[in-house]
């Protein structure tokens, strides 16, 4: 147990140096266009790319943390990405073409952070029992949280201090300060290198280790399953992409720590609650796929009621309000979806958690293709309830908890 919670503290820390990496670009967004002239489609541009890199290692993360260890996944990419976003404000100032080195700097980024989440929900299939996942994966989750909020707040100083490039030596020298506290104290050269010279070799799946694959996606439960996290990415990802510039455009006069900080601290503690409720409910007799499916109302239904509120209001409280209660109730997807994926096919979770997240980049896309196309916020904040109402009502019709990666002979539920 001293083990796990060190593992524990280290991954939350680990997933919030992550999203302090990701929405360092979403923060700096206005002044980057200004500074290099870009129009919303061009910014829709760079603030996409990310999910551009970040969907093709969705898959790649998850099959890599179900063979050699979640762990070992993590701390190699995040040495890389850490390196690379440190790197971006020079990327950015290469060359004139400034939108195309971003761009490239931005795939980069996104190619190694996408194989985190599938590697960490591997980490967490395999080594956290039943009754203790959903708090742990909230906990763990929290991380994305506390790292929007930490780059939201110092961000947003160092921005106004020190300009845009602070941002990214800021978030790019934290994680790899990270991974050389992981390396030193809870994984070494004789742990990595292993791992290393799988992947130079190639992996190689013992027959007896195989997934029944076939079996597998005939099960509504794992579509209801993937369609639902795919759809809760997107809204995710639309919000974490877009808020900052809204908020910035329709209240131009307002200080940029409040909207980029108020929200994130309302769904830290929103996460943490929501994997308690979760595992309380689950230790006092309720079925497993009942607390599921309520996490998800709560995640993707009532979140998306305050996402449609945001386009219907001028009072700058009163949208700092909604985008609080919307962000922190989509935290209640780590206590449903995330880890309904671990119920269905813990042997096999990385793969599924990343395949399911693939094409998030298309919300991201959309998002800001509506936006300068219609002039509106408004098709933005619908697009994100349209998404999130329809994950939610598949996953209430076909959701299931109970376990299908295993062969027919030995499926004893």
């Amino acid at each position: 147990r001293p083990e796990c919670q060190a593992w524990t503290g280290t991954l939350l820390l680990g997933t919030c140096l992550l999203y302090c990496a990701r929405v360092s670009a979403p923060v700096c967004a206005v002044s980057m266009s200004q500074d290099f002239g870009w129009n919303k489609k061009e910014a829709g541009v760079v603030l996409s790319s990310f999910f551009w890199g970040y969907c093709l290692t969705q898959v790649v993360g998850g099959h890599l943390g179900d063979r050699i260890g979640g762990d070992k996944v993590i701390l190699l990419s995040a040495s890389a990405w850490g390196c690379i976003t440190a790197a971006t404000p020079l990327l950015a100032r290469l060359g004139s073409a400034h939108l195309l080195f971003m761009t490239f700097s931005r795939i980069l980024t996104g190619l190694l952070q996408g194989v985190y989440f599938p590697a960490l929900t591997s980490l967490l299939s395999q080594k956290v029992r039943e009754s203790e996942r959903a708090f742990t994966y909230s906990a763990v989750g929290a991380g994305s949280q506390c790292g929007t909020l930490v780059t939201g707040a110092v961000g947003s100083l160092l921005l106004d201090w020190y300009g845009w490039p602070s941002v990214f030596y800021f978030s790019g020298g934290l994680t790899l300060l990270w991974v050389c506290y992981v390396y030193r104290y809870l994984l070494s050269e004789k742990d990595l290198l292993p791992a290393v010279g799988v992947l130079a070799r190639g992996l190689r799946v013992p027959r007896h280790t195989r997934v029944p694959w076939r079996q597998l996606f005939r099960k509504p439960s794992v579509w209801a399953a993937v369609s639902s996290q795919l759809s809760s990415a997107c809204a995710f990802f639309i919000l974490l992409s877009w808020l900052p510039t809204f908020f910035k455009e329709t209240f131009p006069s307002s200080k940029g720590w409040v909207f980029n900080v108020v929200p994130w601290l309302v769904a830290i503690p929103a996460s943490l609650f929501s994997g308690f409720l979760s595992d309380h409910l689950i230790n006092q007799g309720y079925r497993t796929i009942t607390v599921r499916k309520f996490m998800q109302v709560m995640g993707l239904g009532l979140s998306s009621v305050f996402a449609l509120c945001l386009g219907h209001t001028s009072s700058f409280c009163k949208s700092v309000v909604f985008a609080s209660a919307s962000i922190g109730l989509q935290t209640f997807n780590h206590s449903g979806i995330s880890v309904n994926i671990q119920d269905l096919a813990p042997s096999c979770a990385g793969f599924l958690f990343g395949e399911s997240r693939s094409p998030c980049v298309v919300g991201v896309c959309l998002g800001g293709y509506l936006i300068e196309t219609t002039g509106s916020w408004t098709s933005m904040f619908n697009l994100v309830a349209a998404i999130s109402g329809l994950g939610l009502c598949t996953f209430l019709l076909f959701g299931e908890a109970q376990r299908v990666d295993l062969s027919p002979t030995h499926e004893d539920l």
